[in-house]
């Protein structure tokens, strides 16, 4: 008989991150860093708004944006990153303007709401309403209620939900609740019980021409 030899698995070396992977972790750290800042900065912890972070961000997205990037990972790891420091800068943008203008703005602890609410029970806190008849188109708003449950999250120290997300929840609730007969959709966002409630009913009466 012949003896059975044993193989031994070869050894796993560690790859080391190639130049442009080293490059997006500094530009997600600096994100992130970013985005700390905004925070302490609307929070009131901060006296001005970071603007040597932002520029150092704002750099690094122009860099990438000169050059191809081969690797496919990378390519949309890049863009994913861009796309979130967009969405921040118009969200911190607005806050800004609301600030200076003295009116409530996305940061604010309570959203002025754009449809009078209907009476609710104590332990209810009515955060925003808005309606809809076709979200996509509507997009101000939309963003509106976005930040709002965005926010309210955050209060209660949950993680936010990414906006093309929420954009589809939002259309797919106008689309089903249409198919009751009505054109417009109200929204609400709401504290209950410590928890953050989002509902959307038909507007009665709300209906096509």
């Amino acid at each position: 008989m012949v003896a059975a030899r044993l193989v031994s698995p070869p050894a796993l070396t560690a790859v080391a991150p190639t130049e442009t992977e080293r490059d997006l972790d500094r530009l997600e750290g600096e994100l992130k860093k970013l985005e700390a800042e905004y925070n302490m900065f609307f929070g009131g912890r901060l006296s001005r708004p970071p603007w040597e972070t932002r520029a150092r961000v704002d750099a690094l997205v122009k860099q990438f944006d000169r050059i191809y990037i081969q690797n496919y990972a990378d390519r949309f790891r890049f863009t994913t990153i861009r796309s979130r420091y967009a969405a921040f800068t118009k969200l911190w943008d607005r806050g800004q303007r609301a600030r200076e203008e003295g009116r409530p703005g996305p940061f604010s602890s309570a959203k002025v709401a754009t449809e009078k609410p209907r009476p609710a029970p104590a332990d209810v806190q009515i955060l925003h309403v808005a309606s809809f008849r076709d979200p996509l188109r509507e997009t101000e708003k939309l963003r509106d209620l976005y930040d709002s449950v965005v926010e309210a999250r955050r209060t209660l120290g949950q993680e936010g939900v990414p906006f093309h997300k929420f954009a589809e929840l939002v259309k797919g609730q106008v689309d089903k609740l249409r198919t009751t007969g009505t054109e417009e959709v109200a929204f609400r966002v709401a504290l209950k019980d410590g928890k953050v409630s989002f509902t959307a009913r038909a507007l009665k009466g709300a209906k096509g021409v």
